[in-house]
């Protein structure tokens, strides 16, 4: 007799939660780089607050990076690549706010939010996250016999 341990399909409402919550991130940060690239009065204005030159392209360039780590995220194939690049950029965010001293929950840790609502998204998405940071105990396995 032959017997494995197999792990369970997910869900189907576990995979849509995560596309959900994914697309969430991925339309907020489309609408951040755009804001960027246009750039709008009140990124430069924003950009001078926090104490970086309010330079137009500056703010092209955030907003280019901030598009493409969401196109990373977006695309299935490269959506960890996406995931660690948004973490670095959200992370550099995040540092930003602590040297203006930002307001804490607001401003500051709103980075924190959106990164974990990502990688949230991406790991109730893809097994292969899933696999590597496994939280669930031995009991989300179950042993057949063949």
């Amino acid at each position: 007799m032959n017997t494995a341990l197999v792990m369970t399909a997910p869900a189907g409402k576990m995979v849509i939660l995560g596309r959900v919550l994914s697309g969430l991130v991925v339309a907020f940060l489309a609408f951040d780089g755009a804001i960027k690239l246009v750039p709008l009065d009140v990124v430069t204005e924003t950009l001078a607050v926090l104490g970086y030159p309010a330079d137009v392209g500056l703010a092209r360039l955030l907003g280019v990076l901030t598009l493409l780590c969401a196109l990373l995220y977006a695309i299935p194939r490269t959506s960890v690549l996406g995931a660690i690049l948004l973490t670095g950029y959200l992370g550099g965010a995040m540092a930003t706010h602590l040297r203006a001293d930002s307001p804490l929950f607001t401003h500051l840790l709103f980075g924190f939010y959106l990164g974990v609502i990502a990688w949230a998204g991406l790991w109730l998405r893809d097994r292969r996250v899933r696999a590597l940071i496994p939280f669930k105990n031995r009991a989300g396995l179950r042993r057949i016999s063949r």
